[in-house]
């Protein structure tokens, strides 16, 4: 049996940060760099971690404590940008599994997407050198159109480039602004536990239609009669 007819989905679309990718080496270094510019002790790698899918609100919010209301906010926020864009791919790699889910997805022809908050100033460079846009059947940031996750904007402008109906497709985030974008388009959503999960509920309570500990369960929502 060819495993594309046994899926439920049309289409996959994916968060990027602490779903697809391991980037948080590499944003809370660059935050890190903000606090020793300023002689202040780095936070702990475990401290920040969290506050990666937020990128660099909450990653300087994290730092420092402040929101993007506090008047040093914006030079913080250009200042992180800067010191991001030098070092995108040090440290940061792609999830366990996350290569062996996508071939699959590859093999049995089923179309997958990336739909995430950071700006395609960062967004496209990465993904190009971790070999993930150059696969996917569409890549939409946050600037990509004039609303970013939770809205279901981005979401569905990636389900219209793929030409995909986004009741027959799930997407799947590390963050509850995932799940209720996800689910603002129409579309399942599947929680990636192994992630971030920077906010305040844990997982179990964003009301997704199902939830992993691993990329690699994945396959068994997106093939459940795959032999």
């Amino acid at each position: 049996m060819n495993v594309a007819q046994v899926s439920p989905f049309s289409g996959v679309f994916f968060d990027l940060d602490g779903t697809l990718a391991d980037t948080a080496p590499d944003l809370v270094a660059a935050a890190n760099k903000l606090l020793v510019a300023r002689k202040l002790s780095p936070k702990a790698y475990e401290v920040l971690r969290p506050r990666a899918s937020a990128g660099a609100r909450g990653l300087i919010s994290g730092a420092f404590g402040i929101d993007p209301d506090h008047p040093d906010f914006i030079v913080l926020r250009d200042e992180f940008f800067a010191n991001y864009e030098k070092a995108l791919l040090v440290d940061s790699v792609i999830f366990d599994g996350v290569n062996h889910l996508l071939d699959q997805l590859d093999q049995a022809k089923l179309p997958w997407g990336i739909v995430t908050n950071k700006s395609e100033r960062f967004t496209n460079p990465l993904t190009d050198l971790m070999g993930l846009r150059q696969r996917a059947i569409s890549t939409v940031s946050g600037d990509t159109t004039p609303y970013s996750k939770p809205h279901p904007e981005p979401i569905l402008h990636a389900a219209r480039m793929a030409n995909i109906d986004p009741s027959k497709s799930v997407y799947v985030g590390d963050d509850i602004r995932d799940i209720v974008a996800g689910k603002a388009a129409g579309m399942q959503t599947i929680a990636a536990a192994y992630g971030y999960c920077g906010c305040d509920e844990p997982p179990e309570a964003w009301g997704a239609d199902y939830l992993v500990r691993h990329p690699l369960e994945l396959l068994e929502i997106i093939f459940p009669n795959r032999a």
